[in-house]
């Protein structure tokens, strides 16, 4: 994330407006200087690899936080999440993994990321992971 993207009033995304489909490790972020606001972000069709088996898990990841300084574009949230596509992980460690990276990278008041995963064997699995300040 480069310097610029850290400042509360600079805006330069590397991603919003240009041709980008690789996956990223890091998103852009939008300055806010609003007041206290929930923001929920919805991804309806998420896949990850199951690390066992290899194959593919499905499912859908909802992110909402509190913004202190910055949004989330979502473009580059995207592209965030498009980097598990490929990647063996359980899914509470995935979960558990997207908040702590957002947490990082967003410095919210609070954020709560929710995992719920299509049912493998007869059993779905649903995980939660919140961080405060």
């Amino acid at each position: 994330m480069s310097d610029q993207n850290q400042q509360p009033n600079a805006f330069s995304p590397a991603h919003l407006g240009k041709i980008s489909s690789e996956p990223v490790d890091e998103i852009d972020l939008i300055p806010w200087q609003g007041s206290d606001i929930a923001v929920t972000l919805t991804c309806s069709e998420f896949t990850s690899l199951c690390p066992v088996t290899r194959q593919p898990d499905f499912g859908e990841i909802e992110i909402t936080y509190g913004p202190k300084a910055f949004l989330a574009e979502t473009k580059s949230v995207k592209l965030y999440l498009t980097r598990f596509r490929e990647v063996g992980v359980f899914n509470e460690v995935l979960i558990d993994t997207i908040a702590d990276d957002l947490n990082r990278q967003l410095n919210p008041r609070w954020v709560e990321v929710v995992g719920t995963f299509k049912s493998r064997g007869g059993i779905s699995i649903r995980v939660v992971a919140h961080r405060e300040e």
